[in-house]
């Protein structure tokens, strides 16, 4: 879509104004998203060996420190169809209850059992509330804003994350999941004061209800004022509403057509196969979703993301200066202060140079990290055996660490996730894309105890350091640029031809060295 203000009489303020507060719930939910997924964080250390209390053995903290992973990707397989089924709006609220019921159980936790099965729904929340989180924002936000406000999205995230290691330094971890169970309360009420996508309501027939929707999200706009877009957005409707089969086909029918009435009379699991074959499984949705796994299997890998259910142990192994709850409550004022460093120069340098620029970074810091433990730390020394942890105290091991979180969560791949689907299959290959993503979070988690085990702390910061450098290199080439392109263009971009969809100097250069090479070489026609 063209820039809102261009083409409306209201302010760039309200317009700006409407789309940041239709956006708070939004955000309060991501503030327990960032809670629930750093709290085991702050617990894993008081339950590790405790003398009393709950007591978990090594192989169960393992396995504690990954469980909400292992269940992530259940609640993002039923968030897509929750997702095109009751709307964006109602998905907001209804995610919320399993973190209720989740927060509860830590509190009144009474074995380890009851502590696994509390953070198993803490996952299973979590799951849930990506593919809303982040269709919701990408939906309501003009081009112009998106970028921005889809980036702001991870600093919620981030304060949630600072939340979490700030109540494990002040409060034990029982008081501070009661305090927890605010944000999930708190966004059900905010929810109910928000607008529904209009993309969602013109998909659904409400085409009034759309209209004051887009009025609303443009700055309580007047129906003439928003006039243009709503009419590309009736049209791009127009265009999803046709049958996935005949689009297919090449066919640009309207429905109904020769294949409405198969479809209406086939059985749940006919029509689920019917959708994944000619909605998900096409060149428009696999292209991105192929893309964007492969961005969040990098990005995981790269370091920081396997260790951080153990932060503060490895903070311990290698040996840092400071005391190491202290030193998580600093890398959660660090994620919170880059995250909005993105969102500051996203317009500026664009998504691709920053997914780019954090990855390489990322990792050269666990290069650092795994030098230093070469050649510092003796090979006994084992995060999951506080046995071994060395006496020494180093400023080093802190600057790497921190630099490790700054280039990390200079990171958007759910940004990414929010634009690059079509709206046809935006709810179920967002929600897969979310179920693979926790899949691949619980691996690089659970691994991380075997890779350490085997191969010290050093080597396994060297192979984090290997996937950050490998998957520079491929999303060199193959990622595009998105910011500034409206739904419609990102869609329309993965439909084409080209097998490479980088555009930068060197990769534009080699095409032009090519197609001059192939025009060379082509044979010549005699007369």
């Amino acid at each position: 879509m063209s820039e809102t203000s261009e083409q409306t009489g209201v302010s760039r303020a309200r317009v700006v104004l409407s789309q940041v507060l239709a956006c708070l719930a939004l955000d309060i939910l991501l503030v327990g998203l960032g809670l629930s997924i750093s709290f085991v964080t702050m617990v894993l250390p008081d339950v590790l060996d405790a003398k009393e209390g709950i007591s978990l053995t090594k192989k169960q903290a393992s396995w504690f420190g990954s469980m909400a992973f292992l269940c992530q990707p259940l609640g993002s397989l039923l968030s897509g169809p929750l997702l095109d089924y009751v709307g964006r709006k109602k998905a907001l609220f209804i995610v919320n209850i399993p973190h209720v019921v989740a927060w509860l159980l830590m509190y009144y936790a009474w074995n380890v059992p009851s502590l696994f099965i509390g953070n198993a729904l803490l996952g299973i929340g979590t799951g849930i509330m990506e593919a809303p989180s982040v269709t919701y924002v990408g939906e309501i936000c003009d081009p112009a804003l998106r970028g921005i406000l889809t980036t702001l999205t991870n600093c919620f995230t981030s304060t949630g994350m600072f939340l979490a290691y700030l109540l494990g330094t002040v409060l034990p971890w029982r008081q501070a999941a009661l305090v927890s169970l605010a944000i999930p309360l708190t966004t059900m009420v905010l929810v109910l004061f928000v607008p529904e996508t209009p993309i969602w309501l013109l998909s659904k027939g409400r085409s009034k209800e759309a209209l004051h929707s887009l009025c609303r999200l443009r700055g309580w706009a007047k129906p003439e004022d928003v006039k243009a877009e709503f009419d590309e957005l009736e049209q791009y409707n127009d265009i999803i509403q046709q049958c996935a089969i005949c689009v297919k086909q090449g066919k640009t029918h309207m429905h109904p057509c020769e294949h409405t009435h198969t479809y209406i009379n086939a059985n749940m699991f006919r029509r689920m196969a019917l959708n994944i074959k000619n909605v998900l499984l096409v060149k428009e949705t696999m292209r991105p979703f192929t893309l964007v796994m492969s961005y969040f299997l990098f990005h995981t890998m790269s370091g920081l993301i396997p260790v951080r259910p153990n932060m503060v142990n490895v903070c311990k192994a290698l040996g840092m200066k400071y005391d190491p709850k202290a030193i998580v409550v600093i890398v959660g004022v660090v994620f919170i202060i880059m995250n909005l460093v993105s969102a500051l120069i996203v317009k500026l340098v664009g998504k691709r140079k920053l997914v780019l620029g954090s990855l390489l970074g990322t990792a050269f810091c666990s290069l650092a990290i795994s030098l230093y433990a070469r050649l510092n730390l003796s090979p006994e020394v084992f995060s999951y055996d506080a046995l071994t942890f060395p006496v020494k105290s180093e400023f080093l091991p802190v600057a790497l660490f921190i630099l490790l979180v700054c280039f990390n969560s200079l990171g958007i791949p759910w940004i990414l996730l929010s634009e690059v689907f079509p709206f046809r299959s935006r709810g179920i290959a967002t929600g897969l894309a979310a179920a693979f993503t926790y899949v691949i979070f619980f691996i690089a988690s659970k691994t991380n105890y075997n890779l350490e085990a085997h191969f010290h702390l050093s080597g396994t910061f060297a192979l984090y350091a290997t996937f950050g450098i490998v998957g520079t290199c491929y999303l060199y080439f193959f990622l595009p640029e998105t910011e500034k392109k409206s739904l419609v263009e990102i869609e329309s971009f993965y439909k084409g031809k080209r097998k490479i969809f980088a555009d930068d100097f060197f990769i534009n250069a080699f095409r032009k060295n090519r197609s001059r090479s192939n025009e060379t070489n082509k044979p010549m026609l005699v007369t």
